[in-house]
């Protein structure tokens, strides 16, 4: 087990889960731990493109595809979302409190080489291709993801 390795799997597309995870990938990054993000089923509409080219897919992989939010602008909040204005509300405090955006914690992230991987299995159950998701990701099943976690000190679920 390596004490400076951090794994976590992020399994909400909800915005503030989404921002806790890579406030806490990014933060653990700045301590000079190697760290690794699983994102799986829902998890992965952070990781989808605001617009994306267009597939022929199965019945239930489109209506996945329509219902499923393009993008992190689109995303929800877990709790108090007030019908689309709590995102709305929660950036706005965010900007006022100087705390980065997604967008700019997705950004470090990557600036400060967190590994993000996106389950293919998910991909395949969801019907997303790799290029409707963000550019710079591994695409790997779940026995991938579990070696990295054997070796990492602290395992978290998002």
């Amino acid at each position: 087990m390596d004490s400076s390795k951090k794994t976590l799997i992020v399994f909400s597309g909800d915005l503030d889960r989404a921002i806790a995870a890579f406030i806490i990938a990014t933060g653990a990054a700045a301590m000079g731990d190697e760290v690794t993000m699983f994102f799986t089923f829902w998890g992965l509409n952070i990781l989808r493109k605001s617009s994306a080219p267009h597939h022929h897919k199965a019945l239930l992989q489109a209506m996945f595809g329509a219902m499923m939010p393009r993008g992190t602008a689109r995303l929800r909040l877990s709790q108090m979302n007030f019908l689309g204005l709590g995102p709305r509300l929660m950036r706005r405090v965010m900007r006022q409190q100087n705390v980065m955006s997604l967008e700019e914690l997705m950004a470090s992230a990557r600036e400060q080489g967190v590994k993000m991987i996106a389950c293919k299995m998910s991909m395949d159950v969801l019907g997303l291709s790799e290029d409707e998701l963000v550019d710079g990701l591994d695409y790997v099943g779940v026995a991938s993801y579990l070696a990295e976690a054997d070796q990492a000190s602290v395992n978290l679920f998002v």
